[in-house]
């Protein structure tokens, strides 16, 4: 029921809107929390740069870097535990819900702090993962 009531809600917004669409809103949303909110430290170990949402692929991408202890090549040893970790907090954030009615994947991408450009560990969820 309460799944019926957000899509109605969504909907109606949609039509409300000044012609925005779904995935234009979306990206704007990112875009502007991006703005507003990254460099973001999370812990002490990772940081959030950027959250991306990409309207061709429907993919919301957020882009992180480890530090202090995390910043070193390990993380592929612990790269399931990651990934289970990663996919328990996706299905459990209410904020994201929206986005995962409408079936869009997210993409994890964690960087080094000391090393840039270095990816460290990368992962993406679909529809199917989350669900």
């Amino acid at each position: 029921m309460n799944k019926i009531a957000l899509l109605s809600a969504i909907c109606l917004m949609l039509l409300c809107s000044c012609q925005e669409s779904f995935e234009k809103r979306v990206q704007r949303t990112w875009q502007e929390y991006t703005e507003k909110n990254c460099p973001q430290a999370l812990s002490e170990t990772v940081i959030l740069d950027s959250c991306v949402f990409d309207i061709d692929t429907h993919v919301l991408q957020f882009y992180h870097r480890f530090a202090n202890a995390m910043d070193n090549d390990s993380i592929e040893q612990k790269s399931n535990l990651m990934r289970q970790l990663l996919l328990e907090a996706l299905r459990n954030d209410t904020n994201l819900r929206p986005i995962k009615e409408a079936g869009y994947s997210f993409k994890y991408s964690y960087y080094s702090s000391k090393k840039e450009g270095k990816l460290l560990y990368e992962t993406t969820f679909t529809k199917e993962d989350y669900q």
